[in-house]
């Protein structure tokens, strides 16, 4: 019986590293290589093995300086674009790096459009406040806010309600007894966070009386220990308010208001 034997190290074949002229060589017989790895226009690492398009991909990843020791094959390697042309990687890479820039600068502008429309609503929300603060009635607390709504907010439709003796309203001020705007809107009193999206109609009926179309709105309720009120902005578009709007400004204005209502010196409803 023969005892096997297992061969030695110096027996198995060896994995030669790679060179930079055995790249060089490989990239000028596959012109279209990079469009196989169009990842490498971005930056180039490494991995050691047979000479395959995998093994050039790996060792252009490691050696990003390549084509600075080889700039010949910036001409001579042709990429298709998508009009069907060949095009020299510098072409491509410019492109590439165009396209990028071009969406940086589109990302750009949205957040200084964002911040800039933040801003304004800054300076609306302050300016109301301020005009909260020295109103000397809840009267005037409502037409300061429905007047800031429409001019500055540019809202369509606004309501602000208050819950007390209906003997109380006047022309400028809407005074409801607690029950009624708890059969209309009870769902929406009970929510501790501003409710935007679509309403029932029973709902929009309720907040917005006469509104001709009022597709989605923001409700926020007016409370401390008690139910004070509720205030509510509406708009035609049935997706303008969403669960996903943001509400902030809205929110610190309503919570204003709250502190503002539990005042002594406010007259009473």
């Amino acid at each position: 019986m023969s005892e096997s034997t297992t061969p030695s190290r110096s027996d198995q074949p060896q994995l030669q590293p790679v060179t930079g002229e055995e790249v060089r060589d490989y990239l000028l017989q596959h012109v279209d290589f990079f469009d196989h790895h169009p990842e490498l226009l971005d930056g180039l690492r490494k991995q050691q093995g047979s000479l395959t398009g995998s093994e050039v991909r790996d060792y252009l990843r490691e050696h990003s300086d390549f084509f600075d020791h080889h700039p010949d094959l910036l001409v001579d390697l042709r990429i298709f674009h998508p009009s069907g042309e060949a095009i020299s990687l510098v072409e491509k890479q410019v492109s590439v790096l165009r396209g990028r820039n071009t969406d940086m600068r589109s990302r750009l502008s949205s957040l200084i459009a964002t911040a800039r429309h933040n801003e304004q609503i800054y300076h609306s929300t302050r300016s109301l406040l301020l005009t909260l603060l020295a109103a000397g009635s809840r009267e005037q607390m409502a037409t300061a806010f429905a007047t800031a709504m429409r001019e500055d907010f540019q809202v369509e439709h606004a309501s602000f309600i208050l819950f007390g003796d209906p003997g109380c309203a006047t022309d400028l001020l809407r005074v409801d007894a607690p029950a009624t705007a708890v059969a209309a809107i009870g769902a929406l009193l009970k929510n501790r966070k501003p409710t935007c999206g679509l309403l029932r109609r029973e709902e929009v009926a309720y907040l917005f009386p006469g509104a001709s179309k009022v597709g989605s709105a923001a409700v926020l309720p007016l409370r401390d220990e008690t139910e004070l009120g509720v205030i509510a902005i509406g708009n035609s578009d049935a997706n303008f308010y969403s669960p996903d709007s943001g509400t902030l400004f809205l929110s610190f204005i309503a919570e204003a208001l709250t502190i503002l209502l539990g005042r002594p010196e406010q007259d009473a409803v």
